[in-house]
């Protein structure tokens, strides 16, 4: 007989991970005990060598689907202690905690069953879960994962409930939200005059029968409370874009199954995949055709399946989808408590279908698209937040605070960093204070304490401003990462790459070393650092920020650099004549804003990026033309004035012509980073930055550079745009603080 200790690390808490280890040593003829600690879960086993060496073994490979085994550590030659049978042990807290929080996940089909079985005791329960699904992230207070630290904490479990709990062959054993009618949690529902309904049944039947009606209803769901309503008729998005105050930003749909998406969309099997999975993020799709506009004015609509039981119970058998947008206002966080929801969203939503569980953290539906068989993510967040991405050889404690647009920090401990789920744009007080909320939180839940920040360059961003007053409030060193840079070294971190590479990094802005705005850049480098091999021919910035949002301004910039005739405006010429806030900026966002204006697609934007989402959707899918262009200087300079005089000349419609513009930038990146290649001898290809949400782009360019010879790696793991830069930023940080050691 041996004595075998196992420390087990990685998502082993919540997931139902220690009664299937009940089931698999009890099938092993083994005996010991279990019990999650602040670190895992650590398994005592005895036995016959030869079974634990087998069951040793078998480990990395045997774990409920929701468990992820990220480490084992065995611990033999301990004194055989003649234990009998097994046992889960009362969680262990120690003194450093080092567990991994699960994220939530979706409504399982055992559970959907039960839901909609009329003899099951949890018929039509909006809150039954078990531990293959539920809430997980958004309801934990601290670790270890226990319902005490959780916001089931104040609903005991009724005799039932509290049998399944501690029965070994029941799949809710052990499982801390566990809940039923008798127990748990329940709906109510308030109408826009203060009338209350109190019930399960009678509050869904409320919130159904107002959004059959036509009318906007604020349900709460696991992160936070969405605004919903009837997605068929244009008259009532129109009445929820105007009381939100969003006149043309997409909204999300969620249809009751695939078959509603698919009589929508296009839905290929890597999209129904991802879809379908415990995820269930909202995944951009093709129109089937052209329509649906007032959800979605360019050819994505993005689409989610149902992922709790309420949503289920809401949508019935007779409701195929829902327009389902969180319920914020102009800039600030999402609206997760109850009493918020009445007040803010008071003149918005006609109803409010509400619950009395707590969500603990903000967390918004994670945004996507499905590339090469892969996520490839718009918006991290619900279903794959707080899940660290595992980095080799990073110090623990670092703290990078990310930038402005699409905010997001990450922290890191042992081999993890630990990026934020999507905490919106920080420009307001309300959105600065869930940040740093969020940090505390990830602090604490993690048990990191930052001994180094990083931030990005610009002095102006709350995040810098955040990252420069702890620093001297606590004395920590902390270094600004120049923002392209970050960028390429996210897109290695997302990949697993150390060694240099060349990095196409294309977005909106960026403060560059030399005080100018960059966003179009071709770099060389890694971790340590980098050189801007390349660029674009800068663009007058006309009135500065006001031109990434009056579009013509850039567009009349162009146009008067190429030489081209344009419209008369004496107030332009004199700003540009004394250089009076006109900024130079290399920004590949703004060639895709002024050529949106210029061939009339859009002239004003009321969200970010609106010009360039609308000239990708406008292009012609079969176009294989493209326009003159020259490479020059050092750095290697796109001059796009050639282009822009052969697009003006050309009497091809918009579709082709924006397609021929596109087509343009793929051949400039090729010549660009082939040319790079030959100077350094570099093959990896890293592309990054908001202007790869562009699909078009991103459907070809990866194949282009393969022709070539050329390697092209992209995100999977966290985002292209501004929400991936704090990965990026925390391993500069690692690599500045170990040349310092």
């Amino acid at each position: 007989m041996e004595h075998l200790k196992i420390e087990i690390h990685g998502i082993v808490q919540g997931v139902g991970f220690r009664p299937f280890m009940h089931r698999e040593i009890r099938e092993r003829g083994l005996s010991g005990t279990i019990r999650n600690s602040s670190s895992g879960v650590v398994l005592e086993l005895e036995g016959e060598r030869a079974a634990l060496e087998a069951f040793l073994e078998a480990l990395p490979h045997r774990a409920p689907k929701l468990a992820v085994i990220e480490r084992v550590e065995p611990r033999w030659g301990l004194p055989v202690e003649g234990c009998e049978g097994f046992s889960i042990l009362p969680s262990l807290v120690e003194k450093e905690r080092n567990t991994l929080i699960s994220p939530d996940v979706c409504l399982c089909e055992d559970c959907r069953k039960e839901l909609l079985d009329p003899g099951d005791r949890r018929y039509r329960y909006p809150f039954l879960n078990c531990t293959n699904c539920g809430p997980r992230f958004t309801i934990i207070k601290d670790v270890p994962y226990d319902r005490p630290l959780t916001s089931m904490g104040r609903f005991p479990m009724c005799p039932d409930c509290e049998r399944e709990y501690h029965d070994i062959e029941n799949r809710r054993y052990h499982a801390q939200p566990d809940c039923c009618p008798v127990c748990g949690p329940h709906l109510w529902f308030r109408d826009a005059e203060g009338a209350r309904t109190d019930g399960d049944e009678a509050a869904l039947k409320a919130a159904r029968e107002m959004l059959r009606a036509g009318k906007i209803v604020a349900v709460k769901g696991l992160g936070g409370v969405h605004l919903a309503c009837s997605c068929g008729d244009p008259a009532v998005v129109s009445r929820l874009r105007r009381r939100k105050q969003r006149d043309e930003k997409p909204f999300a749909v969620m249809c009751r199954d695939l078959s509603c998406a698919r009589a929508i969309c296009e839905v290929s099997e890597d999209e129904a995949r991802i879809l379908e999975s415990w995820q269930r993020p909202i995944v951009l799709l093709k129109k089937k055709a052209p329509g649906l506009t007032h959800l979605s004015e360019n050819g994505y609509v993005g689409v989610m399946l149902p992922y709790t039981p309420l949503h289920v119970l809401l949508f019935g058998d007779d409701i195929d989808r829902l327009v389902m947008t969180s319920a914020n206002l102009s800039d600030t966080p999402i609206v997760y408590k109850n009493d918020e929801a009445l007040e803010r969203l008071s003149g918005i939503a006609d109803g409010f279908l509400l619950h009395d569980r707590e969500i603990q953290t903000r967390c918004d539906d994670s945004l996507c698209w499905v590339l090469d068989g892969k996520e490839y993510p718009a918006r991290r967040s619900r279903g794959y937040a707080p899940y660290p991405v595992r980095l080799a050889r990073v110090r623990s404690g670092l703290l990078a605070c990310g930038a402005e647009q699409k905010a997001g920090f990450c922290l890191t401990k042992g081999d993890y960093a630990f990026p934020s789920q999507h905490l919106g744009d920080l420009k307001n007080f309300e959105t600065l204070e869930n940040y740093e909320q969020q940090i505390a939180h990830f602090e604490r839940l993690f048990d990191i304490r930052p001994e180094a920040l990083a931030c990005d360059l610009h002095p102006d961003y709350l995040s810098t401003g955040y990252a420069k007053e702890r620093s001297e409030r606590e004395g920590l060193p902390l270094v600004q990462v120049q923002h392209h840079h970050a960028h390429l070294a996210s897109c290695m971190a997302d990949n697993g790459l150390r060694d240099p590479v060349i990095g196409l990094i294309w977005d909106g802005t960026g403060l560059g070393t030399d005080g100018s705005i960059w966003g179009g850049e071709c770099l060389v480098g890694d971790f340590a650092g980098f050189e801007r091999f390349g660029s674009i021919r800068p663009i007058p910035l006309i009135g500065g920020d006001l031109a990434t949002k009056e579009l013509d301004r850039v567009a009349w910039a162009l146009l008067r650099d190429a030489g081209l005739d344009r419209p008369g405006n004496a107030v332009w010429e004199a700003m540009l004549a004394q250089g009076l806030n006109c900024p130079l900026s290399s920004g590949m966002g703004r060639l895709f804003d002024g050529v949106a204006a210029i061939l009339g697609v859009k002239t004003r934007a009321s969200y970010e990026g609106q010009g360039a989402v609308l000239l990708e959707a406008a292009a012609a899918p079969d176009e294989s033309g493209a326009y003159p262009f020259a490479l020059s200087g050092t750095p290697l300079r796109f001059d796009w004035r050639p282009m822009l005089r052969a697009l003006c000349e050309d009497g091809a419609d918009v579709s082709h012509k924006a397609a021929k513009f596109m087509n343009t930038l793929l051949l400039f990146a090729c010549e660009q980073a082939e040319e790079a290649s030959r100077k350094t001898g570099l093959r990896d290809v890293v592309l990054s930055g908001g202007s790869f949400q562009n699909m078009y782009l991103m459907r070809r360019l990866p194949g282009l550079l393969r022709a070539r010879g050329l390697t092209p790696w992209h995100h999977s793991r966290v985002s292209c745009n501004d929400e991936g830069i704090a990965l990026g930023q925390v391993t500069v940080l690692n690599e500045k603080s170990k040349k310092e050691a």
